[in-house]
């Protein structure tokens, strides 16, 4: 179990007792919402296979994510440490496999160990790292380097070359319009980067798409080896 998982497989097996007896296996399917913003969160996963979207919904009925957790993190490790409410939509967007447990049983067993306790902390500050340097990306970096990197955090994460997403549904995270997607994934086909066919997307040239992607992908997976040591 605790091999599907990075961050569990990182645990001492003395942290990993604390918690392995108490893990219970799930299966998240794709477009489940966990929980809402302003909702109490109760469960914490451990994606495997799975990946979750962090995404902040505007008052117009705007989407945009902030942050992707998948088999290198913990969804809702903050409710461990008495962070309970929801402070944005935790919504499945590529489905699979993962762990669950309650914050009770995750912050009991932190609280019997200082280096689980240290890692959730850290988890926290790379998860609000990747926040912030989604927000400059968003603001800095055309459509076409922030999908080339979306597409390449989602596949590290999924390790599957094949992602199954809608443009409209990457409309929605990278807070553009479906057109835009559209326009820009036709420009990366036409470059052989990928293959676009009913809602999905396929990278064929994995080196090219590296280097079209913005600063952010290669600087959020430097935030992850240092925070957490995970590669």
């Amino acid at each position: 179990m605790a091999g599907r998982n990075l961050i569990l497989q990182s645990l001492s097996a003395g942290d990993l007792s604390l918690l392995e007896a108490h893990l219970k296996p799930v299966d998240l399917q794709q477009t489940k919402v966990l929980y809402e913003a302003g909702d109490t969160v109760n469960a914490v996963y451990f994606p495997y296979t799975a990946v979750i979207s962090l995404v902040v919904t505007l008052s117009t009925g705007e989407h945009i994510e902030a942050a992707m957790v998948g088999r290198d993190g913990v969804v809702a490790a903050s409710a461990a440490m008495d962070g309970k409410v929801s402070l944005s939509r935790a919504i499945v967007q590529i489905g699979g496999s993962g762990a669950t447990c309650s914050p009770d049983i995750l912050k009991k067993a932190a609280l019997q160990s200082e280096t689980l306790h240290s890692l959730l902390i850290r988890h926290e500050q790379t998860v609000y790292a990747q926040a912030q340097q989604s927000a400059a990306c968003n603001i800095t970096h055309t459509v076409e380097a922030r999908l080339c990197r979306w597409l390449l955090r989602a596949r590290d994460l999924s390790q599957d070359d094949t992602l199954p997403f809608t443009q409209e549904f990457l409309g929605e995270m990278l807070g553009v319009r479906r057109t835009s997607v559209s326009l820009v994934a036709h420009t990366l086909q036409q470059a052989g980067m990928i293959k676009y066919s009913r809602g999905r997307i396929q990278i064929v040239n994995l080196e090219a798409l590296t280097e079209t992607a913005c600063e952010c992908y290669g600087t959020i997976k430097k935030h992850y080896a240092s925070l957490l040591g995970v590669k």
